[in-house]
């Protein structure tokens, strides 16, 4: 399956820092300033430039957004792990965000910890300020068996002596993302890779993101959360995910905003956003009236 961007060759992301809630926060933007805007929120032990192939796609459309957590990629490592890796604080992280764009409405696309994050600030921080709500591949509830998984992995990163090495990991730990050229596999190792002590190469982020989990248990337990949501919401899975359970995604097409729902093949958990079905639904989506902004107002 080939990559569909008819935008490839036009667009290259500006790098941006900007202070959020006392963290300098980095992130790409793509796009013109005065178009409508969208935050791209990554997943857990990765970056924004996850993102590349999407925003590359949207941007004659939309000024898009791709932070890089704090704690991953090129913004700040916290100091107070404890209580700053979790969603509460990412949810604050994106209004700082928001504010200090000056931005009033925004649409968001999340993957997995970005979902999560953007249904969180949804339901608290960014409440009515979110018009459209894109999720890949994570809900209200985890499965025990699939948060181990990440637990084994995320937390104890491992160290080669090349980028090559690295490259060859990332292929086996995120196959699940469905097929990626080599080009695309080369610069998600290039993106992903900072340099140890040793001069051995590792994961560019802070292994105390995984904390959360033991730190705040029931931190991805948010289907009071997701049941006050009122803003259009598509709901991305990977057929084979084991993270986002099908029992799970058909709740979340029943309760709160009934999201709508598509299934990708070829992907468990989670789909890269980077071939034509993925980025034509979202970009179908995305195009879609603010209708609860004219609810707003009324």
């Amino acid at each position: 399956m080939a990559p569909a961007s008819a935008s490839a060759g036009r667009h290259a992301p500006a790098s941006r820092y900007l202070r959020c809630a006392g963290r300098e926060l980095h992130y790409t933007e793509w796009g013109a300033p005065h178009a409508p805007a969208v935050i791209m929120w990554h997943g857990l032990a990765r970056t924004g430039r996850d993102f590349d192939d999407l925003a590359q796609a949207l941007a004659d459309d939309y000024r898009i957004i791709c932070p890089d957590t704090i704690g991953r990629g090129l913004s700040q490592w916290s100091s107070d792990p404890v209580a700053e890796y979790r969603l509460d604080f990412y949810a604050t992280l994106a209004r700082a965000l928001v504010d200090g764009l000056s931005l009033e409405r925004v649409r968001w696309v999340g993957t997995s910890m970005g979902g999560a994050t953007g249904m969180h600030a949804a339901a608290t921080t960014l409440r009515n300020r979110i018009s459209h709500l894109v999720v890949n591949d994570i809900g209200p509830e985890l499965p025990q068996p699939a948060i181990d998984r990440i637990v084994a992995y995320v937390g104890a990163p491992p160290a080669f002596d090349t980028v090559t090495e690295l490259e060859a990991w990332l292929r086996i730990a995120y196959k699940p993302y469905g097929w990626q050229s080599d080009e695309q596999w080369r610069r998600m190792a290039e993106t992903s890779v900072r340099r140890l002590p040793d001069g051995r190469v590792t994961l560019h982020y802070d292994p105390a993101i995984v904390g959360q989990f033991s730190n705040h248990p029931d931190d991805y337990d948010r289907w009071s959360g997701y049941d006050s949501l009122n803003m259009p919401l598509l709901l991305l899975r990977g057929v084979d995910s084991d993270l986002l359970l099908p029992e799970v995604a058909d709740a979340m097409t029943r309760r709160g905003p009934r999201a709508q729902r598509i299934d990708f093949p070829g992907c468990g958990h989670a789909p890269a956003l980077n071939v034509a079905p993925q980025i034509d639904a979202i970009r179908h989506f995305l195009a879609t009236p603010d209708h609860t902004a004219a609810v707003r107002h009324q």
